[in-house]
């Protein structure tokens, strides 16, 4: 986001990181074409391809190669071949992003993890608040002000919880009952009833256990039921970036104990993916430390703004990973608010009326991918209606080889938009309604 602003010299950006610096989790990042044709408009393909495993080409190519990989011999049934995902290692994709943030319009702090904010120093009517600076309200019990107010804070957004517990008192006072309880519901995140086991590796490991492992050369994803695996090459093939799902879809939305994030053993992965095949038990030899992460998502809001505060990225929406898009949304929303704000139509008193396009151009597109990521998730762990799967002796027959090429059929179906469409139209859509006062 502030990397897209920086284009527009009179509009001035604060950037507020919790953390104490400027730092990402070590794991790796998925690039289709519709997301690097928005860093080529930001200027930021040729240190991007730098960093990249290969090189970026518009030259079809096997993105993923699926194979079911539950039992003991695995079978391999459908290659994606698309003009590519490009990978990165995570903290080596911020880093670029550092790099061309300008110094001059973009000011950055760090330990600033926000607590909540207000209009002016307290409550405000509507009217008032169009005109009053917004107060931003640090745990350090520093504060700020601004003008406009972006939540770009992740899956437990301060600022998501505060614009919508407002948007419920609001609505509340008026009589809407039923919306202010939708409003409550969308403050905290809830569990999707998946974990995924995290780590990177070195690929010289892999290789060690097993030599010509394909994972060191090519993008996988094994599935299985209840369970499923994306590996791939990172850090221009020195790494493999690795992620395992254990899947319990019947706890989709409840409250998940204990913490979001913990250290595991091997033994915990080793127990939850027994009887895999030896390929996949090869990876797993290579794990030295992983983390298991219960995966959390957001209920689909009624609206991503609320006067001058917007919301972006994973505290809008955030997803299950499983078309590698969670970042590319975000930057979606970054740069189509971005484009909105610097338009020379949008003033200070018109700031209400970009984030109302921001909302109606954005909001209905991501969660429609937000559901599809869903279904991508039940297709990989083999848990979609009618796509289960019996016991591996069941699984060799011509019905279970044609459920695998209907699962497959229907995830190209669901992710055909990361290579075949671009933003423009939706860019170009927005830039209209804005420039005709419409929203």
């Amino acid at each position: 986001m502030a990397v897209a602003l920086s284009k527009y010299s009179d509009i001035q950006v604060d950037v507020y990181e919790a953390a104490g610096q400027f730092s990402e989790v070590g794991a790796g990042i998925g690039m289709w074409p519709r997301t690097w044709n928005i860093m080529e408009s930001l200027g930021l393909t040729e240190d991007l391809a730098k960093i990249a495993v290969i090189s970026p080409t518009d030259i079809p190519k096997v993105a993923f190669t699926l194979r079911k990989g539950d039992e003991p011999i695995g079978h391999t049934f459908h290659q994606l071949i698309t003009p590519g995902m490009i990978t990165f290692h995570r903290p080596d994709f911020q880093a670029v992003l550092l790099l061309h943030l300008s110094s001059t319009s973009c000011r950055t702090h760090t330990a600033k993890r926000l607590k909540t904010y207000l209009y002016g120093q307290g409550s405000a009517s509507k009217s008032e608040s169009s005109l009053l600076p917004i107060h931003l309200h640090f745990q350090d019990g520093t504060t700020a002000t601004c003008d406009l107010l972006i939540g770009a804070d992740g899956v437990r957004s301060a600022v998501r919880a505060t614009m919508l517990r407002d948007l419920a008192t609001k609505a509340q006072s008026e009589g809407h009952t039923q919306e202010a309880q939708e409003a409550l519901a969308g403050v905290d995140p809830v569990w999707s009833g998946l974990s995924m086991y995290r780590t990177i590796f070195p690929s010289q490991t892999l290789s060690q256990q097993l030599p010509g492992h394909r994972v060191l050369h090519d993008p996988m994803i094994y599935v299985g039921r209840n369970t499923q695996i994306t590996a791939y090459p990172i850090s221009r093939g020195t790494g493999i970036n690795f992620a395992a799902t254990r899947s319990h879809w019947e706890q989709e939305n409840t409250l998940f104990e204990g913490p979001w994030v913990q250290d595991v053993s091997r033994d915990e992965l080793l127990h939850a993916f027994d009887r895999w095949e030896p390929e996949v038990v090869a990876l797993f030899q290579s794990i030295e430390g992983l983390n298991r992460w219960a995966m959390h998502t957001v209920r689909p809001l009624r609206s991503y703004v609320s006067e001058r505060v917007a919301l972006i990225g994973d505290s809008a929406h955030a997803m299950l990973p499983y078309q590698g898009v969670g970042a590319g949304q975000a930057i979606e929303d970054a740069f189509l608010l971005a484009t909105l704000l610097g338009h020379s139509v949008t003033t200070p008193a018109t700031l209400s009326r970009a984030l109302k396009v921001y909302d109606a151009v954005r909001r209905p597109f991501s969660q429609h991918v937000l559901e599809t990521s869903r279904e991508n998730g039940q297709l990989f762990t083999l848990n979609y209606p009618g796509l289960t799967f019996g016991t591996p002796q069941e699984n060799r027959d011509a019905k279970k080889l044609q459920k695998l090429q209907d699962l497959c059929n229907r995830v190209r179906k669901n992710w055909e938009w990361c290579w075949l469409t671009t933003l423009d139209a939706d860019l170009e859509r927005a830039v209209k309604m804005l420039e005709n006062g419409s929203q």
